[in-house]
């Protein structure tokens, strides 16, 4: 390894893979392992290894990253709350990424005790039908309801993530409604990644490049609605269309302009990464490219000195029409769709419907 961009870029939130283990089986769920492999999930001991470099990283950089307890299952971890503890006392912001079907009482009080910040649960649709034939397990729809209702009776904030294919895409503005009638604080729109599981879904339920375009557009006219906070997650395009939809403020209406000018499409390796429950650290969830171990080498030296880390901070780097975008700085493409499609994580991005006329090309920022 070789320094890369060095100890001034900030770490601002690292996804735990807590656990292989899930009571669900998605169909475009990232992971390929069974829950046999739950033997190989970290250790206690070695948990909370990560999260002491993750409070060390913090420490160094002036903030903690958010630590987001994903899985897999997180509440199928039985020392779970010990180590959303540990986390705590360590000063790091806890936040619980949940399918939320076994998200009792007794859970939701935990959660409330535990410091929890935030936490996200599934819904891929917005009826019975729809979300139970995503997840495959006829009844996950009520059960998740109810997990957000206990949530819901014991104050914990929570927001809805959706994953956007072609089964569920026309019911996107009855989601938007449902997780403003349920009291969610966010509605998080991922758009789909075709890999682990979810390779078997690209040629059925991928959404072709004008259908994310199309989408896109849409999810900013709900996201203009308010009052609930929409992100796009793995559709990094959405910066682009923000700014070409949304004009510059006026005296008259100066809440027309991006909500938050300084988001950016793709945070792979730039302000994310991903630690699987073996400890293998990675850009995202979605790119599997592996950078090291959390065992064999600190998260801080990783985050410091990964060459590939550094290849994906490299804007000027983007290869085909990503490199000539002068969205390029805001946008990025999604890495884990390019290298899915191509082997290369820095060629363009192929879910794009985006052509760059030729006065953006190098020019870097692109003016709405």
């Amino acid at each position: 390894m070789k320094p890369a961009t060095g100890s001034a870029r900030v770490l601002r939130m690292l996804f735990w893979e807590t656990t292989i283990r899930c009571n669900l089986a998605c169909a475009h769920c990232r992971r390929t392992e069974s829950n046999d492999a739950g033997q190989a999930d970290l250790s206690t001991p070695q948990a909370q290894s990560l999260i002491q470099q993750i409070a060390d990283l913090g420490r160094r950089q002036g903030q903690p990253p958010v630590l987001v307890f994903s899985g897999g299952e997180p509440l199928c971890r039985a020392d779970l709350f010990d180590l959303i503890a540990s986390a705590r006392q360590q000063g790091i912001i806890v936040a619980l990424a949940t399918n939320g079907t076994l998200i009792d009482s007794d859970k939701a009080r935990q959660i409330r005790d535990g410091g929890i910040a935030r936490v996200s649960v599934s819904l891929d649709g917005a009826d019975r039908r729809t979300h139970d034939t995503m997840r495959q397990v006829p009844g996950a729809f009520e059960q998740a309801l109810e997990g957000i209702r206990q949530l819901r009776e014991h104050g914990v904030s929570f927001q809805i993530n959706i994953t956007l294919t072609k089964r569920n895409v026309p019911q996107l503005p009855q989601v938007h409604d449902v997780a403003r009638s349920l009291g969610a604080a966010a509605l998080h729109i991922f758009m789909l990644v075709p890999v682990g599981c979810g390779q078997t879904l690209a040629a059925t339920d991928m959404l072709s490049p004008a259908e994310y375009e199309k989408t896109l557009r849409q999810i900013h006219a709900l996201d203009s609605q308010g009052p609930i906070q929409i992100k796009v997650t793995c559709g990094p395009h959405y910066e682009r269309i923000k700014r070409q939809l949304q004009p510059e403020p006026t005296a008259s209406n100066p809440q027309s302009a991006v909500r938050n000018p300084q988001s950016k499409g793709c945070l792979a390796g730039l302000s994310v990464l991903f630690v699987s429950h073996r400890g293998d650290v990675y850009p995202c969830g979605y790119l599997p490219l592996r950078c090291g171990n959390i065992l064999q080498t600190t998260l801080a030296q990783i985050w410091d000195e990964n060459e590939d880390l550094a290849r994906l901070r490299d804007t000027e780097a983007l290869e085909g029409k990503c490199g000539r975008c002068g969205y390029k700085r805001i946008c990025g493409g999604c890495r884990a769709r390019a290298f899915g499609t191509s082997g290369d994580y820095m060629s363009e991005e192929p879910f794009c419907a985006y052509v760059p006329p030729a006065h953006e090309i190098h020019s870097g920022e692109a003016t709405p």
